[in-house]
């Protein structure tokens, strides 16, 4: 096991396997392809870098999976319309943050900052922008 890659569980403190799309999601031929640590017991994983063995971030339990998602929808729409880059968007969550750009992904980030990320983007002008009907 290559455990430089390899992250460890938050949850129990195991290893993680390496596992494929096809272990996790089984109804997504989609994701078949893709690889997945995996703690089995803790129902914790995550994604891996396009064609690497690189965690995408953190294990993360269905609670933190939920979070995760909430807080890319709300930060996605600040920079997905355009109005500036999805770097100048993550140096913006940095800088509201109290983060080092460096240490700003979501994918690492636990609930109560994906909390956070919801809630500064929703007052964020863009995202404001983006909720209004036209």
């Amino acid at each position: 096991m290559n455990t430089s890659l390899t992250p460890l569980c938050p949850y129990c403190g195991g290893w993680s396997a390496r596992v494929t799309g096809r272990d996790l999601y089984p109804h997504r031929s989609d994701l078949f392809e893709r690889l997945f640590y995996r703690c089995e017991p803790c129902d914790a994983h995550v994604g891996c870098h396009p064609g690497t063995g690189k965690p995408l971030g953190r294990l993360a339990n269905a609670a933190l999976r939920r979070a995760k998602s909430q807080a890319h929808a709300a930060f996605d729409r600040i920079w997905q319309n355009g109005a500036m880059s999805r770097s100048q968007a993550y140096a913006w969550l940095a800088r509201q943050m109290a983060l080092p750009k460096s240490e700003c992904h979501i994918g690492d980030f636990d609930e109560g900052q994906c909390a956070a990320v919801v809630e500064l983007c929703r007052r964020h002008p863009e995202h404001r922008e983006a909720s209004c009907p036209s």
